[in-house]
């Protein structure tokens, strides 16, 4: 019987452990850190390699954190979604009070070590992305506005220029670059779930882009976005940052894109529109990826 009650209660405890992990959005935190990493390693300093890990790894917990407190905001919310009812809190594998505890000490945390291994202005760089993330853009601008997403970005594009004040303790334009990057690349991304996801939305109230404009509206703004994206995508090669093997990848990368946002722009049924929709969403994070595999790739050749 004690053998049994000793694995049951292992078994509980690694369910929590997942649980809490499963809140900090390890997808999105894998792509925070990714880039974040990107901008560390094309700065002109380099930085000794245990504060460098332990600098990321800061990083990693600050997103992580905005996560969690999203994930604790929008609980009732997400009950309502199926694209995330079955979330740690809707699922009751975490109630709220832990994770706004959770979230709040791992904010706190994860910005004090990026200063004790970094320095003042990439924690305060970071401590800036997680109170937007979760004040401007979660309580602020997603239930209020279908621009939610365009200004919310901000956020999310920061990574890469923490990554580079790791390094140097400053910015300069070239993060700034990276920045945009990510800052133009997130409407569309964001829209075209949104597409094939109207239902989610619509049930719980959040007024995105084919619920107040239409869908039509929608996949202007989209294609729009995606030839905003193109030129700031070839900006590093043009400002002499990246060389020709980066302007060939993101060329072909961005020509793609367009091609994939003008076919959903042109679409004619419904059923079309959302495959094509889901098609965007997953190459739009494919897109991220490789453009900035490319960046790291072109500067360490």
């Amino acid at each position: 019987m004690a053998s049994i009650k000793s694995k049951t209660l292992k078994l509980d405890f690694l369910v929590y452990i997942k649980a809490l992990f499963d809140l900090m959005k390890p997808r999105v935190m894998s792509l925070v850190i990714f880039t974040c990493v990107v901008g560390l390693l094309i700065a002109p300093i380099k930085v000794n390699f245990l504060n460098a890990a332990f600098s990321i790894l800061a990083v990693a917990l600050g997103s992580g954190a905005a996560g969690v407190l999203n994930m604790w905001y929008e609980a009732d919310l997400d009950s309502l979604m199926s694209r995330t009812c079955l979330r740690p809190i809707p699922t009751k594998k975490i109630t709220k009070n832990q994770a706004l505890v959770f979230g709040i000490l791992s904010s706190l945390v994860s910005v004090f070590a990026l200063y004790f291994f970094s320095n003042l202005i990439a924690a305060a760089i970071l401590a800036i992305t997680i109170l937007f993330y979760i004040f401007i853009y979660t309580i602020w601008l997603k239930p209020k506005t279908s621009q939610n997403i365009v200004i919310g970005g901000v956020s999310g594009a920061l990574p890469p220029v923490i990554g580079w004040t790791i390094a140097t303790g400053g910015i300069a334009l070239e993060p700034i670059i990276l920045f945009l990057i990510i800052f133009i690349w997130t409407p569309s991304h964001f829209w075209a779930l949104s597409l094939y996801k109207t239902e989610d939305y619509r049930k719980a109230n959040i007024p995105m882009l084919p619920i107040t404009s239409g869908v039509k509206t929608t996949k202007l703004n989209i294609l729009i976005y995606a030839l905003l994206l193109f030129p700031i995508s070839l900006a590093p090669f043009f400002l002499n940052y990246s060389g020709l093997a980066y302007l060939l990848m993101s060329t072909i990368l961005s020509t793609y894109y367009v091609f994939i946002c003008y076919r959903l722009f042109t679409a004619q049924n419904s059923r079309l529109e959302k495959k094509l929709a889901s098609k965007l969403f997953w190459y739009s994070i494919l897109y991220l990826f490789m453009i900035f595999t490319s960046i790291l790739i072109d500067r360490i050749i």
